[in-house]
Order: structure tokens, then sequence, then C-alpha cells
């Protein structure tokens, strides 16, 4: 048996996970609901279960105004640009860099995890940044950062 290679299995994990974010994110557009409104929420007949006055303002930014759905969506493209890259963007550091990835994923697991349907993307982003991190406790280098070290804006 091979060793794991962490930051290739977490590669693939973030994948998925942004995959799941943009769909989930579209879907949130159309299907608004704040998850966390059972953390004291009234339960009422004709009505069902409602958000408690101290979640106004994710009411506001989940349910009224999409805007965590938008950002959650921009920043899944913006995680599946930098970990499925074109040639062009390999050479840039923001790529190499496996420091950068697990803090955009854990910025995207606070996003979705807001909304209902974005929970298991926040489940798998939270996994994905837990192994990058483990790839960067080993010491683990990008083959990409190896050939490309010293060349600076040159392609």
């Amino acid at each position: 048996m091979g060793n794991l290679i962490w930051h290739e299995y977490s590669r693939l994990v973030a994948v998925s996970a942004s995959v799941y974010a943009v769909w989930a994110s579209f879907f949130g557009l159309f299907y608004r609901k704040f998850f966390w409104d059972f953390v004291g929420g009234t339960l009422r007949d004709p009505g069902g279960l409602q958000a408690p006055p101290s979640a106004a303002i994710f009411i506001t930014l989940i349910v009224k105004l999409p805007i965590i759905q938008i950002f959650a969506m921009l920043l899944g493209m913006i995680i599946l640009c930098i970990e499925l890259p074109l040639p062009a963007i390999k050479s840039l550091s923001l790529y190499r860099s496996l420091a950068v990835r697990p803090v955009l994923l854990l910025f995207q697991f606070f996003l979705t995890i807001l909304f209902y349907q974005g929970t298991n993307a926040a489940i798998w982003s939270l996994i994905a940044a837990a192994c990058y991190g483990r790839a960067i406790m080993l010491g683990e280098t990008m083959k990409e950062a190896k050939e490309n070290r010293g060349k600076g804006g040159q392609a």
C-alpha cells in the first residue's frame, strides 16, 4: 500500500464540497430558509416554526435578501477555479499555496452552514479544511510548487 497524499485527497473533497456549495446556493436562492431558526424559535399552529427576534439579521441576509447564498456561490466558484485551474493559473502563487485553501474552505463552511441547503457543503468544507491542515502539518508540497519555484511571473 502506498501513502495517502493528503493534499490530493483534500483537493478532491474540496472540489466536491465547492460544487455542492454552488448548487446548494443556487437552490437556496429559490427556497430560502435560515437553518438555525429552530434554536429559540416559536412553534405556531398556523405557520410552523418561526425564528426568534434575535435572528432578525440572519432572516434579512438569508430569507429577505439572499446575500449569504450569493456570497457562498461566489466563494464556491473561486475555490473551484483554484482547485481545477486553467494552465495559466497554475503559475500563480495563489494556486501553489496550501495555506490559502483551508482559510477559503473555512469561510465557505461559515457561509454555507447558515442556510438550510448548504449544510452538507459545510460539513464537507470542514473536512477538506481539516485534511489540508493535516497536509500542511506533514509538510507536503505540491508538484507544481516545486516545478515553478523561482520563476516569478514567467510562464
